[in-house]
């Protein structure tokens, strides 16, 4: 069984919502209702947004925590000391399986999130917006946003703001690999640790965070840090985003208040009484025990005393029925897929580790589980990014959390349990069963000046192919809009300038594929 979690799934709250607010009364919040519900905002300096931001303790909801104001003057300095422009980032690039949070929002309230980053961009004097984004459904939210407030990126605005689309992978919503897809390459980590405050997207210092972190920021603008720290804990302040899937009867995101017990939330989503396990902060997180989930609250501070992580805001609990080790070992095997293929721990260790998860699950023994610790170790700190590290965290806390499960498969062979299968995973070919918006424009060539280089075809491989003959034969298909700015760069660095970019017929009737090919793959 395997049942992926849907773009938008149902949205609960506990308490008085602040970022969920208006969900009551549309599906989705335009502009008109979005000032209705929430009402105007007032621009603010660079220190007082700081000065807000740290009042709150407001840090980055995409995972890694960082403190939002120490970005943001980090930024600041930089741009001032380079004399160069900052550009602003918000990534909604949610490329895991078990997290929706980012998607609800950018889906339902956008102008809550631009809130936020036009507030960071006022502040800091950016000209430059972009929003990158992973899904159909937030591509098309967040342009229609952005037309509702007459932004886009034409030359000549007081700020520019654009949507790039990022492949629905894991590695693809690091930092990194955001900026990078910015700029016109591939969306994945460039392989080595750069500071986007100092160096981001066109080498200008860029303040990049999260969906859910820019939306809090317009939330506490709006109420003030006092009024902001009435709801939640005081060294935790405010609400939080979870998305809460695996073995529940309604998959869901949940709106809470800091400090509300994790086994609440798990009991609005119909999870098991006693759930064998929790696996909190999503496939790079750890897994908590009953015992520890029945004292956890949602906070960073508690759920790390407990052994978990907050993470990404994903909570997977499952139930007595089912293996651990065999749904850990789908996730494994899904992580080290996950590849960016740029470092050997990743490219190597991963699918390593997975093989000597699957040894101990069909009885390989003290050894197979002995060359799994190893091979766990030996893949931590040595990556090029974040998805080694956290994978290895996932298998550690897999062979940590259930000790007994573990044994019986070691010393006897088994649990006797099957695997169900209930941890969220994208179905098989998800990457080709979704649509792309089209952008309206077609790749060309012209065949007198083609010279076969090859080059287009290595940028944008989903839109050319090399035929038989060397030459680039096209698809015969609109170029997507998360492929543009690919196709913009193949055309760019076609040495003969053959390769162009044109509008596309808005109707014409199909081609035989015999003839299509034909056509194609002809040699000028």
């Amino acid at each position: 069984m395997n049942v992926p979690l849907p773009d938008v799934p149902e949205v609960r709250v506990v308490g008085l919502p602040q970022l969920t607010t208006g969900f009551d009364l549309v599906e989705r919040l335009d502009l008109a209702m979005h000032l209705k519900v929430h009402g105007p905002l007032e621009p603010m300096t660079g220190e007082r947004l700081a000065e807000l931001a740290e009042a709150i303790s407001l840090r980055g909801r995409g995972g890694a925590g960082f403190p939002f104001g120490k970005k943001l003057r980090a930024v600041a300095k930089a741009s001032i000391r380079r004399g160069v422009r900052p550009v602003v980032v918000i990534n909604g690039s949610e490329g895991e399986p078990a997290c929706r949070k980012d998607t609800v929002l950018l889906n339902r309230t956008p102008h809550l999130i631009l809130d936020g980053a036009l507030l960071a961009a006022e502040a800091l004097g950016a000209r430059t917006l972009v929003v990158a984004v992973t899904r159909n459904s937030t591509e098309i939210s967040v342009r229609s946003a952005l037309a509702e407030r007459g932004l886009s990126d034409r030359r000549g605005q007081h700020l520019r703001a654009r949507v790039v689309r990022t492949p629905e992978r894991m590695v693809s919503g690091e930092a990194s690999a955001v900026i990078r897809a910015v700029n016109g390459g591939p969306a994945l980590p460039p392989g080595r640790r750069e500071r986007a405050a100092e160096s981001g997207v066109g080498g200008a210092p860029t303040l990049l965070s999260n969906a859910e972190t820019y939306a809090q920021l317009a939330v506490a603008a709006r109420l003030g840090s006092r009024r902001y720290g009435h709801t939640g804990l005081p060294d935790e302040p405010g609400t939080v985003l979870l998305t809460v899937s695996g073995a529940v009867a309604r998959p869901m995101v949940i709106e809470v208040p800091t400090g509300v017990p994790l086994r609440y939330v798990l009991q609005l989503a119909g999870a098991p009484p006693l759930p064998q396990g929790v696996l909190t902060g999503g496939y790079h997180g750890n897994w908590i025990d009953a015992v520890a989930t029945h004292d956890a609250m949602v906070s960073r501070a508690s759920l790390a005393a407990a052994g978990g992580a907050l993470g990404a805001g994903a909570i997977l609990p499952i139930g007595p029925e089912t293996c651990p080790i065999g749904e850990s070992l789908r996730i494994a095997n899904w992580l080290a897929a996950e590849t960016a293929g740029q470092c050997g721990p990743c490219k190597l260790g991963l699918p390593a580790a997975a093989g000597g998860l699957s040894d101990v699950l069909n009885g390989g023994g003290p050894a197979a589980l002995e060359a799994l610790r190893e091979v766990t170790q030996a893949v931590k700190g040595r990556g090029a990014c974040k998805h080694p590290d956290g994978s290895a965290r996932f298998l550690a806390s897999t062979l940590s959390a259930f000790t007994d499960d573990l044994a019986a498969h070691v010393l006897d062979g088994g649990c006797g349990r099957e695997t169900l299968g209930v941890l969220p995973l994208p179905s098989p070919g998800y990457e080709d069963l979704e649509e792309s918006i089209p952008s309206g424009e077609k790749l060309a060539v012209d065949w007198t000046l083609c010279q076969g280089h090859g080059l287009c075809a290595d940028i944008v491989p989903e839109l050319i192919r090399l035929g038989p003959d060397g030459y680039p034969a096209l698809a015969d298909a609109a170029v997507p809009m998360h492929l543009r700015g690919r196709a913009q760069r193949a055309v760019r660095r076609c040495p003969a300038l053959a390769l162009r970019i044109e509008q596309a017929p808005a109707e014409r009737p199909a081609l035989p594929s015999a003839q299509r090919r034909a056509l194609g793959s002809g040699r000028g």
